[in-house]
């Protein structure tokens, strides 16, 4: 604890790393506990499909508004402060969950999740403690925590549903998540990012207003670079993430799998994760560079494409995933790294949480159009619109080699 409490100190840097880690890995597993039983928990209170749909966009629209205002305020008051906040917000949605016996709860439910960023969270902490050529393969770590946490989460969640009642994972999750603010308050420094001289003027241009202007916000899109980093962040994980969120529509329409098929594709997904983050990104990174590797990503992701669009059966979807996921891992981690590395080390929370909120953005709008490519084209749509979308950046990436380097190097 000792050392953990200054982040000056390189063992101690290591120190806080490893519990951050930890955390996010606990962070996710709590999380995909209660997904993996709430769709009984509905089915069971009378939620029918479309109110689940519902309930799927009001965790998407709340995630989406609080990721930002999430990263203003760990810019603000520190990175422990923001990753106790997370926890804390946590707690309540079990708390909520775990006497939940209405729909109207089950909704309720939802609302804390506006600030359960924990990955975000911990993202800003490894971001702020290592050196801008360690990061992309110390946030590759922290997805290697993402992919342990979703297949402890899972198969955890599914047990404990099963063998001790439907609630008893939120009460696990409500303990688990008491225990890491505990965690946090003892482990995780204050504040840890690099100490630099203030301006003049005696302001940090990062508290200069509310934790909710979103102007503040805006302004770090005008950073050179910035935007057309943020936009290929955007574009490179959109068709693919569509295709992810129809997954549970296909498995059982186009794949013909049943529950206990789907949930060990899914199972495979996490461990094919584990592998690519655990193994591949560290390695990759150490030997090419973040451009090189990000255009890389996207000449795969075209094979990816092509691929989806030739499919039948879920065998050759079995095949077709390693490569997936090698895209998704690559280029979040290289495009996150560049944007943290593109802004003031005052903004790379807020950076951060505008990174955390694409993904909640995808499965807003997400099911909507996945499920209009699915209904009139079916699952080779996905694979065409990833070819062209992934086409498209790589033209662009080919284009502006300058401009990354700037954003790079600033």
């Amino acid at each position: 604890m000792q050392m953990a409490s200054d982040p000056g100190n390189p063992r101690s840097k290591r120190t806080v790393i490893r519990i951050t880690y930890l955390l996010a890995a606990i962070d996710i597993s709590c999380l995909f506990m209660q997904f993996a039983v709430t769709p009984q928990l509905g089915k069971t209170l009378g939620l029918d499909t479309v109110g689940f749909g519902y309930l799927q966009t009001v965790f998407g629209i709340l995630q989406l508004i609080g990721g930002p205002v999430f990263g203003r305020f760990s810019d603000q008051y520190g990175p422990r402060a923001a990753l106790l906040l997370s926890f804390l917000s946590a707690s309540v949605y079990y708390l909520i969950l775990a006497f939940t016996t209405s729909i109207p709860f089950l909704f309720l439910s939802r609302l804390p999740s506006v600030f359960m960023h924990g990955l975000p969270g911990a993202q800003m902490i490894v971001t702020d403690m290592t050196a801008d050529k360690e990061r992309a393969d110390s946030l590759g770590i922290l997805g290697l925590c993402f992919g342990v946490g979703i297949i402890i989460g899972s198969s955890l969640g599914g047990y404990l549903a099963t063998h001790y009642g439907l609630y008893t994972p939120s009460f696990i999750s409500l303990a688990v998540s008491l225990l890491s603010c505990v965690i946090v308050m003892a482990y995780i420094p204050t504040q840890t990012k690099p100490k630099r001289v203030e301006p003049a003027s005696g302001k940090n241009p990062s508290k200069a207003s509310s934790v909710f202007n979103f102007t503040e916000l805006g302004r770090l899109l005008e950073f050179p670079g910035v935007t057309a980093i943020f936009i290929i962040k955007i574009l490179s994980g959109f068709p693919l993430g569509l295709f992810m969120i129809m997954f549970p529509v296909t498995s059982v329409d186009f794949f013909q799998l049943d529950t206990a098929g789907a949930g060990y594709l899914m199972s495979y997904f996490g461990i094919l994760q584990l592998v690519v983050q655990g193994l591949m990104v560290g390695l990759l990174i150490n030997r090419f560079t973040e451009d090189t590797l990000l255009v890389v990503s996207m000449v795969v992701s075209i094979g990816v494409g092509l691929a989806m669009t030739l499919m039948t059966n879920v065998w050759h979807f079995c095949v077709i995933a390693a490569p997936m996921i090698f895209v998704l891992c690559i280029s979040g981690i290289i495009t996150d790294s560049i944007l943290t590395k593109a802004v003031p080390p005052s903004d790379t929370g807020a950076m951060l949480g505008i990174c955390a909120s694409i993904q909640p953005f995808t499965r807003t709008i997400g099911p909507t159009i996945g499920g209009y490519l699915y209904k009139h084209y079916g699952v080779p749509s996905f694979g065409l619109f990833n070819m062209i979308i992934s086409f498209l950046v790589l033209l662009y990436l080919s284009k502006v080699p300058a401009n990354r380097t700037e954003v790079k190097s600033k």
